[in-house]
């Protein structure tokens, strides 16, 4: 199942702050990507904390680990993600040089990655 959302790139300091200090100093040391997403919409989609996700852009596709933002942090249908490696595949062009997309809402679809039954 594909949801619709925008996913906001935002930077971030390399001590770990985020919209919801979601991505920690050894996530950067990792190379992991967190997403944060509203409470409400993990709730609607069944999403847990620390579950896998694909996002696709019309740019590229990455994998990231959902965690809830704080109430009222994002608005229901926005993503959160650190810019970095993981959000660069989606986006499209960079402003000259700064590494930031042109416009900082990026069209992704988000499924679901549901671990295989044995």
């Amino acid at each position: 199942m594909l949801e619709p959302f925008i996913l906001i790139p935002g930077r971030t300091s390399r001590q770990g702050t985020t919209l919801n200090e979601g991505k920690l100093k050894q996530d950067y040391l990792r190379e992991t990507s967190t997403v944060l997403a509203n409470p409400d919409d993990c709730r609607r989609l069944g999403l847990n904390a620390g579950q896998r996700v694909r996002l696709k852009s019309a740019h590229g596709e990455a994998e990231a680990v959902v965690e809830p933002a704080k109430p009222g942090e994002l608005p229901p249908g926005v993503l959160f993600m650190a810019y970095g490696d993981t959000s660069s595949r989606l986006m499209g062009a960079d402003t000259h040089g700064t590494g930031m997309p042109d416009s900082k809402g990026i069209d992704v679809t988000l499924e679901i990655l549901r671990p295989m039954l044995q």
